[in-house]
C-alpha cells in the first residue's frame, strides 16, 4: 500500500465522517484506517488512546466548529435574525443540507453513550443556553419561555436530521432553518391585537 500525506485536519474530517455515519460502536479500526487512509499502526500512533482518543479528537474538533460558527455568531453583533441566519447558514454547511447526520447523536448511543454522555450534554447545553439568551435579549420574554423556544428549536433541527436520515427527504431540515426567527422569535402582538 503507497504512502499517503494525509494532513492532521484532514484526517479528522475523515475521522468525524466515520463515527457521524456509524456511531462509535460501528467505527471499527478497519473503517477508521480505510476512511483515512492511514495503517492501523500509523493510527495508533497519531491516537495511542485507539478509538477512543479518535473520538475525543473529533469531538474536540467539532466543539471547536460549535463554539466558532453557531456559539459565536449567536452572541456578535448585528440583529437577532441575521445571527439566527449566520447559524443556520452554518449549520446547513455542516450537515451538507440536512445529508448528513449528527455527530452528537451518532455518539449517543451504545458504548459511546457511556464514553462521551458529559461532552454530548455540555455540547447541547451550551447551544441551548446561547439561543435563550437571544431569545431573552430580542424578546423580553422571562427566562423560562425562552429556553423553552431554544430546546424546541435544537429538537426541530436534530428532528430533521433524524427524519432526513430515514426518509433520504432533506426538505424538513431545510424548512427548519428557514423557520427558525418564526420558532425563536415570533412577532409580539400589538396591545389592539386579540385572542380569536
Amino acid at each position: 500500500m503507497p504512502t499517503i500525506k494525509v494532513e492532521p485536519d484532514d484526517i479528522i474530517d475523515r475521522l468525524m465522517e466515520v463515527f457521524r455515519t456509524v456511531g462509535y460502536d460501528g467505527a471499527t479500526l478497519s473503517k477508521l484506517s480505510k476512511a483515512t487512509g492511514l495503517q492501523r499502526a500509523s493510527l495508533y500512533h497519531r491516537f495511542p488512546g485507539g478509538k477512543k482518543a479518535m473520538a475525543e479528537a473529533v469531538l474536540a474538533h467539532a466543539g471547536a466548529w460549535l463554539d466558532t460558527h453557531v456559539l459565536a455568531p449567536l452572541t456578535s453583533s448585528g440583529t437577532p435574525q441575521a445571527r439566527l441566519q449566520k447559524m443556520a447558514e452554518a449549520l446547513d454547511t455542516f450537515y451538507v443540507q440536512g445529508g448528513k447526520s449528527c455527530l452528537l447523536d451518532s455518539l449517543s448511543f451504545g458504548e459511546g453513550s457511556a464514553i462521551f454522555h458529559e461532552h454530548i450534554r455540555t455540547a447541547f447545553a451550551h447551544w441551548i443556553e446561547a439561543l435563550a439568551a437571544l431569545v431573552v435579549e430580542s424578546t423580553g420574554c422571562p427566562t423560562a419561555e425562552a429556553r423553552r423556544r431554544a430546546e424546541d428549536a435544537v429538537l426541530s433541527i436534530q428532528g430533521a436530521l433524524v427524519l432526513a436520515r430515514g426518509t433520504g427527504n432533506t426538505q424538513p431540515f431545510q424548512r427548519v432553518l428557514k423557520h427558525l426567527p418564526s420558532l425563536l422569535l415570533p412577532a409580539r402582538r400589538s396591545p389592539t391585537q386579540r385572542s380569536p
